[in-house]
């Protein structure tokens, strides 16, 4: 297949998160070596907003509902008047809109899907993720697609390919610049543990709220930083009071100097109840700072146990307390930990996942028949 592909990325949310930052990666890295893309999304959103900032081929529709038939059939129609070889769908609603593209407009163009949830595939949806037109569904891990694979009929159109990271963003960040400390007041012999995150259910702060109340009762006079805004923020400050923690955890809000205020940290502390893969542990890696996370979704193929970090189970704050302490205590495992992440982070760069999925869209291609609109 010698074609050079023309690439339709459908994205339906109006906000600006993990998702469509990966949307984003993509999108510039086959730019660069002259893919031809255009990316249809939600009139106004943040994707719609950055994309034309920057001259990308936005195409905006306004979503309905759930189910809209509308954009739907602008799928078909943009499939048309550019002449798309692949639709790459990167969410739920733009999977279901493209599936209704298919089925009520007739529209053949074959299907990317790309899944980064850590939860089983509904029953309502099986034949959602098993139409005909669907040619390869992109897990964010390996977690990722054996949960997928319990509901997929034709497992060859399961494939890893993991999320990447620029790592440009940190390279002009030598050392730490005490931005935190300064801001914030903290001596410079206090170890700063953090996340950066939605502060959303499935990041579980409870438990990040709960391990920090663990780690003072040790005696370990340590701040611990939020860095981030979400649903739950109202509620994850009042049990931050309740437990009388004030003194000791530090929200910061939304941040846009994460390359800065990251490497300041002495630990990454991530307790996510459900993930994906974790870009932000990547970010970490990066940035030369430990992590110390729960066993959750596709976490423990970036943090392999005491090699590019420290491991607990979900919800055990004494168990990730235990391995704060430890790596707090030990400037040999911090050393070998670092070592580690060094080793494994170019397999997590914007440009690997790039090329990984420019690979599997001519492999489809390569697999297809030449007119889709027949």
């Amino acid at each position: 297949m010698n074609k050079t592909p023309k690439i339709l990325h459908v994205s339906t949310p109006k906000s600006w998160r993990g998702g469509e930052q990966q949307i984003a990666y993509l999108y510039e890295e086959l730019a660069q070596i002259g893919i031809e893309q255009y990316i249809l999304c939600a009139k106004g959103g943040e994707l719609a907003k950055r994309g034309k900032a920057k001259k990308w081929n936005i195409i905006e529709s306004r979503k309905r509902a759930a189910i809209d038939p509308f954009f739907s059939f602008s799928i078909k129609r943009i499939s048309r008047l550019k002449n798309i070889d692949i639709i790459h769908v990167h969410d739920s609603h733009a999977h279901t809109f493209a599936m209704i593209s298919s089925s009520i407009w007739r529209n053949n163009i074959p299907i990317v899907v790309s899944r980064r949830v850590d939860f089983p595939i509904s029953n309502s949806s099986i034949k959602k993720y098993n139409h005909k037109n669907i040619k390869r569904i992109l897990c964010v891990s390996d977690a990722i697609k054996a949960i997928t694979a319990t509901k997929i009929v034709d497992q060859s159109i399961l494939k890893t390919i993991y999320s990447g990271i620029d790592l440009e963003r940190f390279h002009s960040v030598n050392q730490p610049m005490d931005v935190l400390r300064t801001e914030f007041n903290i001596a410079a012999n206090i170890p700063l543990i953090g996340n950066v995150a939605a502060i959303a259910p499935h990041k579980d702060y409870f438990t990040f709220i709960d391990t920090a109340e663990e780690v003072i009762k040790r005696g370990l006079n340590a701040k611990f930083i939020i860095i981030g805004t979400g649903p739950l923020e109202l509620e994850i400050k009042e049990y931050c009071l309740m437990k009388g923690l004030s003194d000791h955890i530090i929200f910061t809000g939304f941040r846009s100097d994460i390359p800065t205020i990251l490497p300041e940290l002495d630990l990454f502390l991530i307790t996510s109840e459900t993930e994906g893969l974790g870009t932000s542990v990547i970010d970490a890696f990066a940035c030369r700072v430990p992590v110390v996370a729960t066993r959750a979704g596709g976490i423990p193929e970036l943090v392999h146990h005491e090699k590019t970090g420290l491991l607990a189970d979900i919800k055990d704050p004494v168990g990730l307390a235990n391995q704060i302490e430890l790596i707090l205590n030990s400037a040999s495992l911090q050393a070998q930990i670092i070592k580690g992440q060094q080793e494994i982070l170019p397999l997590f760069t914007k440009t690997e996942t790039a090329k990984k999925t420019l690979q599997e869209y001519l492999a489809v291609l390569e697999q297809e028949q030449p007119n889709h609109y027949d």
